[in-house]
């Protein structure tokens, strides 16, 4: 039993599962589901990728999770209870893989690479996520790495924009619309600056720019240190900065003992520190890490190592030098940390001691002369990790407690650019420079060491005081490095004295200096000593810089009393009077000095004396003046390090006890000021909370808020007069903190005295605020930059008032201020103005309720000024979204608490005081792209967020009145243009969709709003209706539902499911309020037709079956409404198909196009039925209008449908021409007849179909006269008068038609033209051109070569094709050279999922009504109709002229399929073979404005086989009449065609070909049987007896034009018609066949061009040039359109005889196999061209391979003949094809053989065999005799072949000829004429030798064109 879960509602697939069970759910892994219901083991629910869709799914199959479920019932919302990151990664990783999925198939293999990376990553993060096993600190980090990487895959692919605030998505409903705004600019800069590598750069400073981090601090580790030097070494690393040549970190110790690096571990963390405290500054710098390597051991490395040591020295070994700004900044640029550290190596180098200190610098700047790596390191000699952290060190130790617990801190030498109040640091480093020594009467310099200690005056020792480096212990003493034998030694050394507060005052340091000798191995032996105080006199700290320190000499070490040697001198600096006269204990060298630099940072300790005088002025009261300018002149940290006892000092100097002012009390302020002011500076900003602690916890001074009352008013009074201003700009500038100490001192004296003098404190400070207002009231460029300071400063001192002053009049104050101001500001004013007032809203002034509406008043005052002259519209903007930020917040919290709304009255402010000029201002500058837009309209959007309908009740009330509704009006159409401009505007950036979808939920409420003024002030009455208010509202509604943000269906399922859930579907609900709007008009209906019939036909668009059921019903109100007023409804009729077509051109979406055609269906169905009940009056017209639309949206959705892809061309074509048919025949719409032939004639134009573009602008043409009329300009052309156009039409048809080489249309045209330019223009000049381009056209035709084109019968079956090729034929016209193949692979490129049928006889219904695509293609011939050209003519056409009207111009053309009836004779099958011929006449001619025309006609016939046959000798004779004249006329003319022409005929015939008609039809019982077809018969006796005169003639100009070397051939020929003559004689032995020619001269003139019927073809050769078995046209003609439609199942053959042994269609030949025409061309062609001499089994089917010859010898007289009713031969590819005895003589050309038509041979040569090379032409030797080339007769007719067949490889021209000689020596054949160089003249004839002996049905004058190229080529 099912029963409804209660905690299991939500899962996650875990497998596929295929829900193969009934109701079963198909799940895929990762799908979501939400659970409802479960029984045993079964869950039931829905997937959420589609929610309507229920069913059941195995419990095992899903994983459930916990989830929280909302408004439980139907409706519940189930959302998993996962982390918000790990969710939001989820829904991106499903969404993300849709698109990955595409990428691949697009084959963009770098994005899907790329992607396929980042998701892998973020896999792998989500599942570290999940574990649980992170830290918090861990935790955050990883989320921030994973946002950042979201948000840059996000942008990267196009998708929106996620608003977060740190790493959490943001939840829209708890913010403002202003809040989000800000938000999504946030987010967007970061998402801007997100890598791939999941980091984020930090943004750029600005207003919306995060808080700056101040500090940073890099992390160091040392890895490995790769030398073995063999005795201790100590690495001490310190960054330095290249472009100061300065030290800014103190030294890091890292030891390493001699047996290396890993063996010693002194304790934990020993290798690594963190340099602190380095600014922004430092990180822009060139910085390097220095290493030092000391090595601690012999002073030589070279002495013995055998002898313990009694000394250990240190001493330098080497330098590396590694450069990290470039890590530094890109470091900086990341807001992300990042856990893994960046490891580097570098290389330790070394020079001369007593360069080491310099060494560093030598390798920065490269001077590898000066330096060279130490041995043995390889290439690397340290390797070193870096991090860089940000932010304050607590807060960064605190963060990466684990890596930097117990680690040494290397300090900064200097303070940080920020110093923390909590900072305390109290050190003294003393850098050891260098030192001058004398030699002292040795050779050799000194090997000298320093000692460094810290004592007392008593002399005692400060022990631990001295760090020689951070990582180090600190000690009593410290040792210098030794430089050998150097008597001017540098050390460069930084030592850090940490000596106690204390301890500081009277200590002192000591520097000893020893030789250390390598002789003696004692001690060190004292030479001298240094020394110099800590603090001088006074007690201020030695100053920092260079000290030169006097070298005293003293060798005993028990000498050094400190009591004597403090009172010598120092160095020559020494400042001690009288003391250079004393005598000294120590004696000195003047030349032996020493040189040190001492760095104090110390926030306890000054070394200034100024500083200390001001805290001592008790002592010295006279100097009290002096002291206070020498602290006007102090640096900042100086003060801050005693900020609390210099504010002391400073109170007390400043009034008496009884606050009387003192004398110093004016300079006492002013040091104040200065004080306060440093406090403003980024270094010192974090002593803020300093300065508020000493107020409240140690400021004492009761009194002095009198008296800085009196210098703040005496200041403002001061500053209308003066012309300095500085001093009174920078006290205006520290007023926050002047009023926080007036306040306090008036709180301390109040709670002291009991509130004594209240009404004076406040008359004196109203004495201030009206001295201020007095001061800002007044103009001059003098006093503006002080009112700018005091505006800028003063806004917190009216917060601060609230503590002695009611809120109230706090308020009073600050608006009495603003009020101040005059109305017309300087620029810079205006900007410290409106600071001012932000600064107001966003105190706590903001929020009292009553002080809130005063300053809101106030502030809107202010603001519509700004707003009306659209300055300074960025800080306007900054207000007001303050304002609604806190209203909005203010709300949300009161609704929270149950409480009623208190800021009802604030909204009426806003919505009465400033939302107009708001709204004004909005919609000026909407259209611009200043960066402001958008924060302007989030705040209008805003305010419309938070008003409620009493305030839109309260606007209408305020707008109008009983006199005018103008003001209401022009509010209400302001706001329906600003909105219209949202939806239909980018004002938002593309990727915001978040914030567009709250706009628009904002919207849709204040749309609902506008309905009240609109139904109760503008359609109350008929006056009262206002159509422009209500088109708005409608043509806004019908925007606000179409924008692209709300449709639905374009979105990924991801967003789909989330807008869903989180907005619904918004375009419903405007939806329907359209209706309510629309059913409240009433008699008003009849202003919006047709108006807004466009906008609601948009309306059908939603995919809402209610909503588009009820929008429908418009339509039909709209017919109703203007039958009814106007008698129809052709407006309706006519705007419907405009908008119609609109929605076309502004390609609308597949999907949406599916649900408008099901949507006009719907509409068809409805309106239909309603008109059918409604007045008879219109029922008719209704029908037809619903009709006529019906069809029109089905032509425009064809045309959407291939309305991109450059494989839709034809399709777009065709759709093109549809619906240019449509718009002109059938709702006769000019204007966009005109558009789509424009349309047309560029996709013509793109494809090269220039006679095609040409016919189209035809039509544009036939549209216009040759008036004067004014035509407007289009988008093709200018404004120009009616016959300028079509004169410019015309020659553009012209030049189209000259490039198609469609002459003959353009010659009209020039002579049009010409008559305009000679009779109406009289412009000669035209003229003269145009008669020159008609007289080139007619130059063309004659001279020019014009490719004929082919024909093809297409048709499309099947229900999947587009409905404007559904289940129709069409003729195709070809284009040039295109023949069958390519033809075919063309049709599938554009139907890639058709599929080509194999017959061609019409298909079943099965196939017609299926789902498929079927294909059926076949040559055509075209069917010309010359008559009607050529009828005036009084001679005969010449070819060149009349052949253009044989393939052109042609409606009709005509197919034929050899069909039996009967049965099949197997020795003749001519007996039985009829032929069925398809006409077909198509609805224009071709060529036209198509390629191409649908099939209207078609009719079918039956050709007897004695008429076939006589059509066949007809086309025979003709074509030998035509060669005849041609010869007759040009002699000149190549002989080889007439050759072989001769040849052909007389051989088939003689071979027995005329012998199968005579079998068939010249016997008595064909005559008897077929009494119908005695005509015929005769006419073929007729025909043969013709043909023999034929031949007569031929053979004399044969004899009279043939060479020497052709003359046997010639004598040959002869002879064999001789035989010839006498096998006819029985045929009429009352006629004289031996007459003389002279009946064919007669007859010449008549016959020559007579037309040719069509020949019969087989179609089901495999070789033959078609796809699939369909007929086709052999690439070696052009013009063969008689051939035979053949089927697989209708060839001349035997039941069961197919062309492949399965019986299954041949396979589609490739682009490539498009070739000549083959040898196995034997066809049934050849039969009905040769009919004299074939076997039956010679026209079954087509061979598969090329055949070659026999390469057996010809047969001879000992061979006896197969007889005519012997056993056939087996030549067709199906049949036993052993018998090589018979040679096939057909040659691979066209040419015409000798011998009878061979069958089809297969090729027997192996695949590799190639032709051998054409045989070279006969000599004049190779003269043989006819012997063994003569026929030898069976007696019965067929003659059998002896040695004439080796004239086909040799006279065969055909394109491309394919010679093969024999492989055996044949008799001699007679020589041929030469193959010279044809005449130009050739070049027209007719006569085509590539089909001389085998297309007898084409045309001659089709096969002219490409006589020359095949007579002068041959194929390899």
């Amino acid at each position: 039993m099912w029963v409804p879960t209660k905690n299991k509602k939500y899962g996650v697939a875990v497998y596929n599962w295929e829900g193969d069970t009934r109701y079963g759910l198909s799940l895929e892994i990762g799908d979501t589901v939400q659970i409802l219901e479960e029984c045993e083991g079964w869950f039931r629910g829905f997937c959420s990728k589609n929610r309507s869709l229920k069913g059941i799914f195995p419990t095992s199959y899903v994983c459930v999770k916990s989830c929280r479920v909302e408004n439980e019932g139907a409706n519940e919302v189930v959302t998993p209870l996962e982390d918000a990151v790990v969710n939001e990664v989820t829904l991106v990783l499903r969404e993300w893989g849709h698109i990955w999925k595409k990428l691949y198939l697009e084959r963009e293999s770098y994005k899907f690479s790329t992607l396929r990376k980042v998701m892998w990553e973020l896999l792998d993060w989500r599942r570290q996520m999940i574990t649980g096993t992170l830290t918090q600190d861990q935790v955050r980090a990883l989320q921030l790495k994973i946002t950042s990487k979201v948000d840059w895959g996000n942008r990267k692919l196009g998708l929106d924009l996620v608003p977060r605030v740190g790493a959490l998505m943001v939840d829209p409903t708890t913010m403002s619309i202003v809040e989000l705004h800000q938000v999504h600019v946030q987010s967007s800069e970061s998402s801007q600056g997100a890598s791939a590598r999941g980091t984020v750069r930090r943004p750029r400073e600005g207003p919306g720019a995060l808080k700056r981090v101040l500090t940073h601090h890099l992390y160091f580790c040392m890895r490995d240190f790769r030398l073995n030097v063999g005795e201790d070494i100590e690495i001490f690393f310190s960054l330095y900065d290249t472009k100061r040549a300065a030290y800014i970190s103190e030294r890091f110790l890292v030891k390493i003992s001699k047996e290396g690096f890993s063996s010693y571990v002194e304790r934990l963390h020993s290798n690594c520190t963190i340099f602190t405290d380095l600014g922004t500054s430092d990180l822009n710098r060139d910085i390097v890490v220095v290493a030092h390597v000391m090595r601690v051991g012999r002073m030589l490395l070279s002495d013995s190592a055998k002898h313990k040591l009694p000394q250990l020295y240190r001493r330098p070994y080497g330098v590396a030098v590694l450069n990290i700004s470039e890590f530094l900044h890109k470091e900086r640029e990341q807001t992300t940390p990042q856990d893994l550290d960046q490891e580097f190596s570098f290389k330790v180098y070394q020079c001369e001691e007593k360069d080491f200190h310099t060494l560093h610098e030598f390798i920065i700047k490269k001077q590898s002369n000066k330096f060279s790596p130490v041995s043995g390191q390889g290439n690397y000699g340290i390797d070193v990790s870096l991090k860089l952290l940000h932010g304050e060190l607590p807060q960064v130790k605190e963060d990466n407690a684990l890596l930097l617990k117990n680690m040494a801190v290397t300090r900064k030498l200097g303070f940080a650019d920020v110093i923390m109040p909590g900072d305390v640091r109290n050190d003294l480093y003393l850098i050891l420079e260098r030192g001058e020594f004398e030699r002292g009467g040795k050779s050799t310099g000194k090997n000298i060491e320093v000692t460094v200690l810290v004592l007392d005056n008593t002399g005692k020792l400060l022990d631990d005081t001295l760090f020689g480096a951070s990582g180090m212990d600190g000690s009593s003493y410290y040792q210098s490095v030794v430089i050998y034998h150097h008597n001017s030694p540098w050390w460069a050394e930084t030592i850090r004295l940490a000596v106690p507060i204390d301890r500081f005052y009277g200590a002192h340091v000591r520097l000893e200096f020893r030789h250390c000798s390598t002789r003696d191995k004692t001690d060190k032996k004292l030479f001298g000593f240094s020394f110099f105080r800590l603090m001088v006199d006074g007690g201020a700290t030695i100053h920092d810089g260079l000290h030169e320190l006097y070298i005293y000499k003293c060798e005993d070490k028990g000498r050094l009393d400190p009591a004597v040697y403090l009172n010598l001198p120092i160095g020559a600096w020494d400042p001690i009077p009288g003391i250079q006269d004393v005598p000294s204990p120590f004696g000195r060298s003047t030349k032996e000095v020493v040189c040190v630099r001492t760095l104090l940072c110390s926030t306890k300790l000054t070394q200034n004396d100024d500083l200390l005088a001001l805290l001592q002025w008790k002592a010295h009261p006279n100097n009290i003046k002096e002291a206070l300018d020498g602290v006007l002149k102090l640096n900042g940290e100086e003060l801050v390090k005693f900020l609390q006892d210099v504010l002391d000092a400073l109170f007390s100097m400043f009034s008496t006890e009884d606050g009387s002012s003192t004398a110093h009390s004016y300079l006492v302020f002013h040091v104040l000021v200065s004080i306060f002011s440093l406090l403003e500076d980024t270094k010192f900003e974090h002593f803020k909370p300093v300065m508020d602690a000493y107020i409240t916890g140690h400021f004492a001074a009761a009194l002095v808020y009198k008296g800085l009352l009196s210098h703040v008013q005496q200041s403002a009074d001061l500053a209308q007069t003066t012309d300095s201003q500085e001093p009174i700009q920078k006290i205006f500038r520290s007023l926050e903190y002047i009023f926080k100490f007036i306040i306090q001192s008036r709180l301390l004296f109040a709670r002291a005295t009991g509130c004594q003098y209240e009404e004076n404190f406040k008359k004196d400070l109203l004495s201030v605020f009206a001295a201020i207002n007095k001061m800002l009231s007044q103009p001059g460029e003098v006093i503006l930059p002080t009112q700018i300071s005091l505006l800028t400063n003063i806004s917190p001192v009216y917060e601060q008032l609230q503590q002695v002053l009611p809120t109230i009049e706090c308020t009073q104050l600050a608006t009495a201020m603003l009020a101040s101001l005059p109305r017309d500001l300087p620029p810079q004013l205006a900007q410290a103005k409106l600071t001012a007032i932000r600064h107001l809203v966003t105190s706590k002034l903001f929020h009292d309720s009553e002080s809130r509406s005063l300053l809101l008043s106030a502030t809107c005052t202010h603001l519509r000024p700004h707003l009306a002259q659209r300055n300074e519209l960025k800080l306007s903007s900054d207000i007001l979204a303050d304002i609604t930020s806190y209203l909005f917040k203010q709300r949300e919290s009161q609704i929270a608490a149950g409480k009623t709304n208190v800021l009802h009255h604030d909204m009426e402010i806003i919505c009465i005081s400033i939302l107009d000029m708001l709204l004004q201002t909005v919609l000026i500058i909407l259209d611009r792209t200043a960066t402001v837009v958008g924060y302007l309209v989030a705040c209008l959007v805003g305010i419309l967020q938070l008003m409620e309908t009493s305030h839109y009740r309260l606007i209408w009330a305020e707008l109008s009145s009983r006199e005018s509704t103008k003001p209401l009006k022009d509010f209400l159409l302001r706001l329906f243009l600003v909105f219209r401009d949202l939806v239909k505007q980018d004002v938002f950036p593309q990727d915001w969709f978040v914030m567009k979808a709250e706009t628009n939920l904002v919207m849709l409420e204040a749309l609902k709003e506008f309905s009240f003024p609109l139904t109760n002030r503008f359609l109350a009455d008929r006056h009262a209706f206002d159509h422009q208010l209500w088109t708005n509202y409608f043509n806004l509604a019908v925007s606000f539902l179409t924008q692209p943000a709300l449709q639905l269906e374009q979105f990924s399922e991801v967003k789909r499911n989330k807008v869903v859930i989180r907005y619904s579907d918004l375009r419903v609900v405007m939806g329907f309020q359209i209706l309510e709007m629309w059913s409240t008009l009433g008699e008003h209906k009849i202003a919006f037709i047709p108006s807004m019939v466009g906008p609601f036909m948009e309306v059908t668009l939603v995919p809402e079956p209610e909503l588009r059921k009820a929008t429908l019903r418009i339509f039909f109100d709209m017919m109703e409404v203007e039958q009814r007023a106007r008698g129809n409804f052709k407006q309706v009729e006519s705007e419907l198909i405009d908008k119609l077509d609109l929605l076309i051109s502004e390609n609308k979406g597949d999907d949406e196009y599916r649900q408008l055609f099901n949507t006009m269906e719907h509409l068809s169905a409805v309106l239909l039925d309603r008109v059918q009940s409604e007045d008879p009056a219109w029922r008719d017209s209704g029908a037809a209008f619903i009709s006529s639309v019906t069809r029109l949206l089905e032509r425009l959705l064809d045309y959407r449908s291939v309305i991109q892809g450059d494989e839709n061309r034809d399709k777009r074509m065709s759709c093109t021409y549809n619906l240019l048919n449509f718009y002109k025949n059938e709702i006769d719409r000019k204007e966009m007849y005109i558009r789509y032939i424009h349309k047309l004639h560029d996709l013509h134009l793109a494809a090269e179909n220039f006679s095609e573009a040409g016919f189209t602008m035809k039509l544009y043409a036939d549209q216009l006269t040759w008036g004067m009329n004014p035509l407007p300009a289009s988008p093709h052309f200018p404004a120009q008068p009616e016959w300028q156009r079509k004169e410019m039409i015309y020659r553009k048809i012209v030049h189209y038609f000259d490039k198609g080489k469609c002459w003959e249309q353009g010659i009209p045209l020039c002579k049009e033209l010409a008559e305009l330019y000679e009779y109406r223009l009289f412009d000669y000049s035209k003229l003269s051109h145009i008669l020159n381009t008609q007289a080139k056209f007619f130059d063309n035709i004659l001279m020019q070569l014009r490719p004929e084109p082919e024909y093809f019968r297409v048709g499309f079956y099947g229900l999947s094709f587009p409905l404007f090729v559904r289940n129709k034929v069409f003729v195709y016209r070809g284009l040039e050279y295109e023949r069958i193949g390519a033809f075919t692979q063309r049709l599938q490129t554009e139907f890639p999922s058709a599929q080509i049928l194999m017959k061609n006889t019409l298909p079943e219904d099965n196939i017609v009504n299926s789902d498929g695509q079927y294909i059926q293609i076949c040559n055509v011939k075209p069917l010309s109709d010359n008559e009607s050209v050529f009828s005036k003519g009084m001679f005969p056409v010449p070819e060149k002229i009349a052949s253009f009207y044989q393939v052109n111009m042609i409606k009709k053309f005509q197919s034929d399929r050899p069909v039996h009836k009967g049965p099949i004779h197997k020795d003749n099958e001519f007996k039985s073979l009829w032929i069925e011929r398809t006409t077909l006449e198509t609805c224009n001619s071709l060529p036209g404005i198509l390629r191409w025309f649908e099939v209207t006609k078609r009719k079918c016939d039956e050709i007897p086989p004695v008429r076939f046959a006589c059509e066949t000798m007809e086309n025979v004779n003709a074509e030998l009449r035509q060669l005849i004249y041609y010869h007759t006329n040009e002699p000149g003319l190549n002989i080889n065609p007439l050759s072989m022409r001769l040849q052909g005929i007389i051989d088939a015939n003689v071979m027995g070909g005329i012998a199968k008609y005579q079998e068939a039809f010249f016997v008595p019982e064909f005559i008897t049987s077929h009494p119908e077809f005695s005509e015929f018969v005769y006419k073929l006796r007729a025909l043969i007896f013709d043909q023999v005169h034929d031949l007569e003639a031929g053979l004399i100009v044969h004899g009279q034009l043939a060479p020497p070397e052709v003359q046997p051939l010639h004598r040959r020929l002869m002879e064999r018609l001789s035989q010839m003559k006498a096998g006819l004689r029985h045929l009429a032995p009352h006629l004289d066949i031996m007459q003389s020619s002279d009946s064919y001269h007669r007859k010449m003139g008549s016959i020559v061009h007579m037309p040719l019927p069509p020949v019969p073809v087989d179609k089901n050769n495999p070789t033959y040039e078609g796809v699939n078995g369909i007929c086709s046209r052999s690439s070696g003609s052009s013009g063969n359109y008689g051939h035979l439609a053949m089927e697989a199942d209708d060839i001349y053959s035997k039941p069961g005889e197919k062309e492949n042994g399965d019986g299954s269609a041949p396979p589609v030949p490739a682009r490539g196999d498009i070739r000549p025409k083959s040898a196995g061309y034997n066809t049934i062609v050849e039969m009905a061209r040769n009919p004299m001499g074939s076997p039956r089994n010679e026209y079954t089917s087509l061979p598969s391979v090329r055949p070659t010859h026999s390469r057996e010898g010809s047969i001879d007289a000992d061979h006896p003949p197969v007889l005519r009713k012997s056993k056939p031969r087996a030549l067709s590819p199906h049949m036993n094809g052993n018998d090589q005895s018979h040679r096939n003589s057909w040659p691979d050309g066209e040419a015409a053989p000798p011998l009878p038509p061979r069958g089809c041979t297969p090729d027997k040569r192996p695949p590799e065999y190639t032709p051998p090379a054409p045989p070279k032409r006969l000599g004049a030797n190779n003269k043989n005799s006819l012997d063994g080339g003569d026929n030898i007769s069976n007696g019965s007719g067929e003659n059998q072949s002896i040695g004439s067949a080796e004239w086909g490889p040799v006279i065969d021209a055909s394109d491309p000829p394919i010679l093969s000689p024999r492989s055996q020596q044949p008799p001699a054949p007679p020589p041929i004429p030469p193959k010279g160089t044809p005449p130009l003249a050739l070049s027209t004839t007719p006569v085509d030798p590539a089909t001389a002996n085998e297309n007898y049905s084409v045309p001659p004058r089709l096969r002219s064109s490409t006589m020359e190229s095949t007579n002068s080529t041959t194929s390899p």
